[in-house]
C-alpha cells in the first residue's frame, strides 16, 4: 500500500483505498485490506464518481481537508462513506430526498458520528440552511435537469465566501437530445455567470459515461 498525492488516499497498483473508520465493516461490498495493522477500504471508481475523478487525474487540491461539508445527493452513502474515512473530524451534512435511499444512509450515519443526514430536497436549501450553517465545501451529485441552478442556490445559502465546490455534472439528466459537449459548455457558462470559476474539468469515462466533474471556486 502506497500513499498518493491526495491526502489520506492510498494505492495498491491501480486500486485506490481509504483508511476504514469502521474496521471490519464494509458499506457497499467493497474489498478490505489490512496492512501493518491498518485496515483499508477499496474505493471503487465504478461506484463513486469522486474516485473516478481521482483515477482520471484530478489534482491534489480536489481533496483539500474541510471542516464542514454540505453533500447534495447522498444516495446510499457510497462516496460519503469514503469522505467520512478521509475527514473523520469534519461535519458532513448529507442531503437526500428519497426515503428509500435515506434509510441505509441513516443507518450508516448512526455508526459514523461525522455524518449528519438530512431527509430534504436539494432544490430547497432554505429548508435546511439553519441546520447546516456555513460550510467550506459544497459537493453535489444529483440527477436533475437544472443542476447548475441547484448548485449556485445552495452555494449562496450555505457556502462560505472562501469555500469551494465539487459538481458532478450528469449530462443526460440535463437533456437526452443534445450533444454532451454542448451541455458541458453551457454548464460552465452558467457557473461563470453566477460568479464561479471552473478550476478543473475532469471527464469521468469510462466509469461514468457522459459525466463530468467540475472543481469550482468563486
Amino acid at each position: 500500500m502506497e500513499p498518493t498525492r491526495w491526502p489520506g488516499v492510498a494505492r495498491d497498483g491501480r486500486d485506490l483505498y481509504t483508511r476504514n473508520l469502521e474496521p471490519g465493516t464494509t458499506v457497499y461490498g467493497e474489498a478490505l485490506r489490512s496492512v501493518d495493522g491498518v485496515e483499508y477500504r477499496r474505493w471503487d471508481p465504478w461506484r463513486s464518481k469522486l474516485a473516478a475523478a481521482l483515477v482520471n487525474g484530478a489534482s491534489e487540491e480536489i481533496l483539500g481537508r474541510p471542516d464542514r461539508v454540505l453533500y447534495l445527493g447522498g444516495a446510499h452513502g457510497t462516496t460519503v462513506s469514503h469522505l467520512s474515512d478521509l475527514w473523520p473530524d469534519a461535519a458532513i451534512y448529507v442531503v437526500e430526498k428519497s426515503p428509500a435511499s435515506f434509510a441505509p444512509l441513516l443507518a450508516l450515519a448512526r455508526r459514523r458520528a461525522n455524518l449528519l443526514p438530512l431527509l430534504a430536497d436539494a432544490q430547497l436549501p432554505e429548508r435546511y440552511r439553519a441546520d447546516v450553517g456555513e460550510v467550506d465545501l459544497l459537493y453535489q451529485d444529483v440527477a436533475q435537469r437544472d443542476q447548475v441552478r441547484i448548485f449556485t442556490e445552495n452555494a449562496e445559502a450555505c457556502l462560505a465566501p472562501a469555500g469551494r465546490g465539487l459538481l458532478m455534472l450528469k449530462v443526460r439528466s440535463v437533456t437526452q437530445r443534445r450533444p454532451a459537449a454542448a451541455i458541458v459548455r453551457e454548464s460552465r457558462s452558467g457557473l461563470g455567470r453566477a460568479g464561479w470559476r471552473v478550476a478543473e474539468e475532469i471527464a469521468l469515462g469510462p466509469f461514468a459515461r457522459e459525466h463530468v466533474a467540475f472543481a469550482v471556486r468563486r
